[in-house]
């Protein structure tokens, strides 16, 4: 009976002690469930929320990065616009400019349209920023014709919270998704050379001539870009959600305006570059929403790990102030106990013959 009680009280004391060792190895005081079987379950759904969280944050830089890329584009795209307009301002009457100086900026106005389709297909990466959903496939030809698609890529940001990562070239550069009904008006009748400027002019003297043959109350159409191109505008501005301006169309038909010395089709393209401006900075100002709420986001995910972490530590990390005077104590009662024990155990004959 004495040997089973100091063995029973020494084994609890090693193990007491052991215990603690462990805790002071890994600084933690739930190493297992059995430890701390609810702080346990509390810490493993912090930690879960904590992994969450960080995936999260990766999603949103990668969207952050897309969408800062397209407000850079989207401002130089502005630059060319607003450049084209000075262009056209200069070049509308025949006070500053004439038939030379208008086919010498019609070449200008040549290489912006250029510039406006590199930007249209621009890539970060591997993906094109401009085309939806077929990041693979270049948005825009050479003569402006888009041929991505009108989807918009969602990313996770939080617990069901998604928020676009693209701005598809489409509403950018078509002014699809500008108008109430959201239909594309593809142009099949936009001038783009000088013979078919020509043909336009013909179509409007006969359009005016049976108006006038029917005496009707409409208002007269004046240079190509008004009633055969289809990218016309209402006489609203994109922000009252009328119909968008097609961007390649408007500066190409400024470009064959020049050409062609057509002095009215110069001033007529001052409207649409007016609204086409305004629907790239209509764009810039969704992006920079976006941007602006996965930063917001950013910083309460970022609040929420450290938050985590100060529950997760307190749930499971060891006091060391304290645990060392746990194992200093237990060191003692351990001494103690074998102390006590030697007296309560004396060796005997039986010890001699083993």
């Amino acid at each position: 009976m004495q040997f089973n009680q100091v063995n029973k009280n020494i084994s609890k004391n090693r193990s007491d002690m052991s215990e603690l060792q462990n805790q002071a190895a890994t600084q933690k005081k739930v190493n297992k469930p059995s430890d701390d079987p609810l702080g346990a379950a509390r810490v493993l759904s912090v930690r879960t929320e904590e992994r969450g969280n960080s995936q999260f944050i990766k999603n949103i830089n990668s969207a952050k990065s897309f969408l800062e890329f397209s407000d850079q584009s989207l401002g130089e795209l502005s630059e060319i616009l607003i450049r084209a307009k000075e262009l056209a301002i200069g070049q509308s009457s025949d006070a500053g400019a004439n038939s030379e100086s208008r086919r010498a900026t019609a070449e200008e106005v040549a290489q912006m349209f250029q510039q406006s389709v590199n930007i249209g297909n621009r890539k970060l990466g591997e993906r094109y920023i401009f085309g939806g959903f077929k990041t693979q496939t270049m948005p825009f030809d050479r003569e402006g014709e888009y041929f991505g698609d009108d989807g918009d890529m969602q990313i996770q940001t939080h617990k069901d919270s998604f928020v676009a990562m693209n701005i598809p070239g489409s509403k950018v550069f078509n002014g699809i998704g500008l108008n109430e009904d959201g239909v594309a008006r593809p142009g099949v009748l936009d001038p783009r050379t000088v013979d078919e400027l020509q043909d336009v002019r013909r179509k409007e003297q006969e359009a005016r001539e049976l108006q006038n043959q029917k005496d009707l109350n409409s208002i007269e159409t004046r240079g190509p870009a008004s009633a055969f191109n289809p990218s016309k505008m209402g006489s609203a501005d994109p922000v009252t959600k009328e119909r968008g301006v097609n961007i390649f169309q408007t500066l190409k038909g400024l470009e064959i305006s020049l050409k062609s010395n057509d002095k009215v089709g110069v001033q007529n393209t001052l409207d649409f570059l007016d609204q086409a401006i305004s629907q790239v900075v209509m764009a810039r100002a969704e992006v920079g929403s976006r941007i602006m709420s996965v930063n917001n986001v950013t910083d309460t995910l970022q609040k929420a790990i450290v938050d985590n972490k100060i529950a997760a530590s307190q749930l499971e990390d060891s006091d060391v102030f304290q645990l060392v005077s746990e194992i200093n104590k237990a060191d003692s009662a351990l001494k103690a106990t074998l102390d006590t024990s030697g007296k309560m155990i004396q060796p005997s004959l039986l010890d001699f013959l083993k």
